[in-house]
Order: structure tokens, then C-alpha cells, then sequence
């Protein structure tokens, strides 16, 4: 599709933040173009492996139970953040967050209640019915319909900015390089996730082993181009959304079935066969995107999550099958793990296990005594094979370093703030998530200062 012409909204991006901004700036009547780097049948970025976005509610809903209050949702981004947070910008997306799933209803987005072992999240998220693919197609469907001009296979490699306000941006397409000019900018193009050089910079060698959850296309040029033009940063750029995941999954977008949830119920060891942080520590939604890191951390960036069958079925489950040995000998020949010490690793386990109830669906009292970590929830003897084994590499789902936003998600420049440049959704992340994650944040994030940035950008 032809590019040519005068546009109100330039959206740089095509995930949900994205088509957010780019449907409230539509609903006032902008003249609005989305610019996508991934061709159509893969376009939506990561928000096409999501599932749920993270939202509070004062009362049960028709997907969601009880109540989720803002306080509560405050206390758990203070929490997995240990306090670096925005707190201005995390509760205007807390208080927001309650009109989101009416918003999206309204663009053609279905909800269904959490399914059953979807892991203490049916009070606190709601559920696409279908997924991020099945939210997306609405999203760009309602884009249609608006009359939003969107073109594929279309890179930004350059934006002007003249005394801090956008003029125009630099896209690469199919039929050549050509500028796209517009009255304001909503930069929603992603983090640096899929940059592998740029990973190395930071991470070393250790990046060669990194995983890529999502989409190939966030390989952070536009940020870079922000950076480069003067955009204040935030965020450490170590930090990032990564989760342990199946170590077999493939390099980019394997997506949401190869997160591994095996690990709160059972132990899990580096390649030498020794545990290195409590498995139990928290529920898992507010835990989970902490062990990328720490698999990061450990020899060749690999782990495995091991379990006895009195567990199994109880979580959801890899789309690789498990590892599987009737004892903990055979086990570490499969795992190519030293057997004397996953033997001793589990024996010491065993040993520290405490008498308690277990629950998983709550924070019980199955704990260990003695060990260094010790597993302070659901901890059970590994006794009942066979056992079931699942190799660990951290899975990048987005990165946190971004450019700073104020409350109206517009972007603050070195000289200021930038009255015609937005940011909305991983690339303003870091702005609330300095560190840690709860489940379904990325995506409260993007849905509200989505709207915020399609509101702020156009006046008529």
C-alpha cells in the first residue's frame, strides 16, 4: 500500500499499544497511519502470543472473580519491582485499567473467564477468548473499519526532529525509502528483545544462549533512533521481561507454550545438578519473569525443572514432552548432569522437607529447613517416580530500558518535553517496570497509555 500523503497520526508500530493509540486517535477523527515492520500474517508484535492483560475491579465481573483494588495491584508492582517504579504513571495504568476490558469490547474483543490451574489469576486478569492472535485481528478490524491506513513490511531507518518536535520519519519498504510526514508521532514500536548484538553488548556471551519469545521484528531501532535524538532513558538496560522456558523451543517466537510452570512444584538445578534460588518463593504470576535471569546467571545460561509424578498435571504443561526416568540416576544420565551430586541435591531436599498441607492453589506451609535456598512454599519429597525433567534457558520477552513519558505519555526530550511525540506500551515499560513483573502488566501498560497517546496527539 502507497504511503504518500499528509497524516495527522503517525503510529510507529503494530502491536496492541499500537492499534490502541491508533483507535482512539481515529475515534476523534485523526487521519491516522500505522507502520509495521512484520509482514500481515505476522504482524501484532508480541501482543499475538499473549493471553491476558492484568486489570483492577471492585467487584466480580462476568471473567473475573471478587475484587482486584487499586491498592492491591499497587502493592504488587511495588513488590516485584522492589519499589523502582514511577508510582505517578503505575496508578494512572492501575486506575485506567478498569475501563480497558469495556474499551476493547467495544473494538470487538472477547473475554472468557481464567481456565481452571491457569495459576491464581482469575481474580486479577481477564482473558482474551482466542488470544493475542484473536486480539489483534479485532484490533486491526476495527482499525478497517475507522478508516486507519496500515502498511506491512515497512522498517522506520530514520526520524527528523527539529528543535524537539517530530517532522517526519524514514521508512524502507518493499517498493524502496520514502518519508512519511505527520502532524504528531506515537512511537509503539517494542523493546531491543530481538537485537542479538545489541543483548551481546550487555549480556557478553552469554546472550548466544538467550531465547527469544517474540516477534524477530523489536530489535529496537526506533528507540535507538530516540536515543540517538535525545530522548531522556529510563530503565536499566540488564532488566528485561525473561523467563525460564523450554531450553528446545526455537529462537524467536515460539510464544506463550514454551513458558515452562513446572517450577514452583518441584527443584530445579544448574548443569551441575545444584539448586541456586527458592522455587516456592511467591506465587507464580508474581514471580515466573525472574527466572530468566536467573538461569542467565547460571553455567551455559541452562537449568532443569525437575518434579515426581505426584505432581505432574498440575501445571501447564511445555509443548515439549518432559524428560522422563523411573529414578534420579537415570534422570541425570538423560540430563547429562553429574550424578552424584543431583543424587545428593535431592537427597538433601528430601531430607529438609518439613511436615506441612499442600495447596498449590495457596501460599501453604510445605517448606525445607536447612538448606541454602531453602523452598519456602510446596515443598514435597521428590520420592514418587517416575520423574520428570524439563531443560531451562532464559526466554526474552521484552527488554526495559525505553524513554521516559510524562502523565499525558508524552516523551521527554533533553530539552524538554516533545509536545508531538507519544510513547506507549514496551518502549515506555521501563518507565514502571524498573525491574521484576506480574503477570499481564506488559499489556495494561500498552492498552492504557495506548489510549492515553491516541487521546493526547490529536485535539481536531
Amino acid at each position: 500500500m502507497s504511503v504518500n500523503g499528509q497524516y495527522d497520526v503517525a503510529v510507529l508500530g503494530g502491536g496492541n499499544a499500537a492499534l490502541c493509540a491508533a483507535l482512539t486517535a481515529a475515534e476523534r477523527g485523526a487521519r491516522v497511519i500505522v507502520i509495521e515492520r512484520a509482514p500481515r500474517p505476522f504482524r501484532g508484535g508480541n501482543s499475538r502470543h499473549t493471553r491476558n492483560f492484568r486489570c483492577m475491579h471492585t467487584a466480580p465481573t462476568d471473567v473475573l472473580t471478587d475484587a482486584y483494588s487499586e491498592d492491591e495491584f499497587m502493592a504488587d508492582v511495588r513488590r516485584v519491582t522492589g519499589g523502582v517504579t514511577n508510582e505517578t504513571l503505575a496508578r494512572i495504568m492501575i486506575r485506567a485499567s478498569a475501563e480497558a476490558p469495556r474499551r476493547m469490547r467495544r473494538f470487538g474483543v472477547r473475554f472468557q473467564p481464567s481456565l481452571r490451574g491457569t495459576l491464581h489469576l482469575g481474580r486479577t486478569n481477564a482473558f482474551f477468548l482466542g488470544g493475542g492472535k484473536a486480539l489483534m485481528n479485532s484490533a486491526y478490524a476495527a482499525a478497517g473499519r475507522l478508516g486507519v491506513h496500515v502498511v506491512y513490511d515497512t522498517e522506520v531507518i530514520g526520524l527528523v526532529i527539529r528543535d524537539g518536535r517530530f517532522e517526519s520519519a524514514t521508512v524502507r519498504t518493499p517498493g524502496g525509502d520514502t518519508d512519511i510526514r505527520a502532524r504528531s508521532v506515537i512511537l509503539a514500536a517494542g523493546g531491543f528483545e530481538a537485537n542479538l548484538e545489541w543483548l551481546g553488548d550487555i549480556w557478553g556471551d552469554a546472550a548466544k544462549n538467550f531465547i527469544i519469545r517474540g516477534t524477530p521484528y523489536n530489535t529496537g531501532t526506533v528507540l535507538r533512533l530516540m536515543l540517538d535524538a535525545g530522548a531522556e532513558p529510563v530503565g536499566d538496560p540488564t532488566q528485561c521481561h525473561a523467563v525460564a522456558i523450554d531450553a528446545r523451543a526455537p529462537k524467536f517466537d515460539g510464544g506463550i507454550v514454551t513458558r515452562l510452570d513446572s517450577v514452583p512444584l518441584g527443584i530445579v538445578v544448574n548443569k551441575h545438578g545444584d539448586r541456586f534460588y527458592d522455587e516456592g518463593e511467591d506465587y507464580w504470576p508474581k514471580r515466573y519473569a525472574i527466572w530468566g535471569r536467573l538461569v542467565a546467571l547460571q553455567a551455559d545460561q541452562i537449568a532443569y525443572s525437575i518434579v515426581d509424578s505426584k505432581v505432574f498435571g498440575r501445571f501447564m504443561p511445555s509443548v515439549f514432552p518432559p524428560i522422563v526416568a523411573d529414578s534420579i540416576r537415570e534422570l541425570s544420565a538423560a540430563l547429562d548432569v553429574p550424578m552424584g551430586t543431583l543424587s545428593a541435591t535431592v537427597e538433601r531436599f528430601n531430607a529438609a522437607v518439613r511436615p506441612g498441607t499442600f495447596d498449590h492453589q495457596s501460599l501453604d506451609d510445605c517448606r525445607t529447613e536447612g538448606l541454602v535456598p531453602n523452598k519456602t512454599h510446596w515443598a514435597q519429597r521428590l520420592d514418587t517416580p517416575p520423574f520428570h525433567a524439563y531443560p531451562l534457558r532464559p526466554g526474552i520477552t521484552f527488554t526495559y530500558l525505553g524513554v521516559k513519558v510524562d502523565e499525558r505519555a508524552r516523551v521527554e526530550m533533553k530539552g524538554g518535553i516533545a509536545e508531538n511525540i507519544f510513547a506507549a506500551g514496551e518502549i515506555m515499560a521501563g518507565n514502571i517496570l524498573g525491574r521484576g513483573y506480574v503477570a499481564g502488566v506488559g499489556m495494561t501498560i500498552g492498552t492504557v497509555f495506548g489510549d492515553i497517546a491516541g487521546r493526547e496527539c490529536f485535539h481536531g
